[in-house]
């Protein structure tokens, strides 16, 4: 058996999905390179509510929650099966957190999809996805990361899907593999921040730049659930691939390696 790695992927625009672009290519690439799980669990920047829930239905719906793109992209299926098993080994390992069993409410969203169509692009490893309580500070998130270290040695791959830079107001959408200088000045005080202490990444909220790269926090946050999962793996997340584009997105993705048992 292995113990799978955690990744964070800045997925970007849902367009990514249909797109071959360096970022697409190393997370098809990270796909094909690593042991193949016996399922994933996601944590995506688009179920952002008031409260901790994970999916537990064995077939999770697509959720294509966007507007104003190609038909092609509502059309895009990724039917992975869901795992209720899995759903209670995140709950069982959440606690004292309470994580609720969710069985109708909602899927697996294009924060989710639109990597994994990439990663594991037949749709056949299971998949259920965590939600991201809004209510929490960003230190409860780093925490919950840690908690759901075990799933990493039962053979269980983490996939966090955000973006540490994320200004849709601020788009250019012409400017491949551009950043605005705030942008690329946020992305590197991240990258520094997480090779040094990635338990530290609340300090990222005070930096001067955040209200520009993160006016929402939602892209954001899924980057704690990777810090806790280092900490807890006693590792620094190593870049797999890093960059902006349009302007105000960092597509920068990071991994905490799994290892052979």
């Amino acid at each position: 058996m292995a113990v799978q790695p955690a990744v964070f992927l800045g997925h970007g625009s849902p367009m990514n999905t249909l797109e071959h672009n360096r970022f697409t290519d190393a997370w098809r690439t990270f796909g094909l390179l690593t042991p193949r799980p016996r399922a994933v669990v996601a944590i995506s920047a688009h179920w952002y509510v008031g409260a901790s829930a994970v999916t537990s239905m064995d077939r999770p719906p697509v959720i294509h929650d966007f507007y104003g793109f190609p038909q092609a992209l509502f059309d895009f299926d990724y039917p992975a099966p869901g795992s209720p098993e899995v759903a209670a080994l995140v709950a069982e390992v959440a606690k004292p957190a309470s994580v609720a069993l969710d069985d109708r409410s909602w899927g697996i969203d294009h924060g989710t999809w639109s990597v994994l169509a990439h990663v594991f692009p037949e749709a056949d490893v299971p998949v259920v996805q965590l939600a991201i309580d809004a209510t929490k500070p960003l230190d409860e998130h780093v925490e919950l990361g840690r908690r759901l270290a075990p799933l990493l040695a039962d053979d269980i791959m983490i996939v966090a899907s955000g973006n540490i830079v994320h200004n849709l107001r601020a788009i250019a959408w012409h400017a491949d593999n551009e950043g605005y200088d705030w942008a690329q000045r946020f992305d590197a005080q991240a990258r520094e921040l997480l090779e040094d202490d990635p338990t530290a990444l609340g300090r990222l909220q005070d930096d001067a730049d955040y209200a520009l790269c993160a006016p929402t926090p939602d892209h954001f946050v899924p980057l704690a659930y990777l810090a806790g999962l280092a900490d807890a793996r006693g590792q620094r997340p190593a870049v797999l691939v890093e960059g902006c584009t349009m302007g105000s997105l960092s597509m920068t993705a990071y991994v905490v390696e799994g290892e052979a048992e």
